[in-house]
């Protein structure tokens, strides 16, 4: 069975991309950098696999920002849209942005992850997993 696809792009539409299904994970991310990058009390993020993803190469390529040592995120250089994170911390994943794909994935968020930096005001009610990490970003 060939793997299903899912596009996306940021605000402006320049910069797009596919992916193509299974996601391995979709998570919430409390952590102080994913909230000082996208001004927003936590981001969703989808992981693919990097062999799954792929950028638009007709289309505007994102601009990359080293935001931590081994750790790199992604942005449209002409709307600002954060849209990507890759890792050495997770090698041969890339990090997309969720409410930046189009249409419904086969996975919903599982989890909240770096819950110990999570902001105080903002009452997160749902049952998910809050998890702690090993290092706090």
């Amino acid at each position: 069975m060939t793997p299903s696809p899912t596009h996306g792009s940021c605000l402006c539409g320049a910069v797009r991309f596919t992916a193509a299904l299974p996601v391995k994970w979709v998570a919430h991310c409390h952590c102080t950098y994913c909230r000082r990058a996208h001004g927003a009390p936590f981001v969703t993020w989808a992981g693919f696999p990097s062999a799954q993803f792929a950028l638009d190469p007709d289309a505007t390529q994102p601009t990359w920002y080293e935001s931590s040592p081994g750790a790199r995120r992604g942005f449209c250089p002409k709307c600002g849209s954060p849209m990507f994170f890759e890792s050495t911390r997770w090698p041969g994943e890339m990090h997309v942005a969720r409410a930046l794909i189009q249409g419904e994935l086969d996975k919903a968020p599982a989890a909240h992850v770096f819950y110990e930096t999570h902001v105080s005001w903002l009452e997160v009610k749902d049952d998910l997993p809050k998890k702690v990490s090993q290092s706090n970003p």
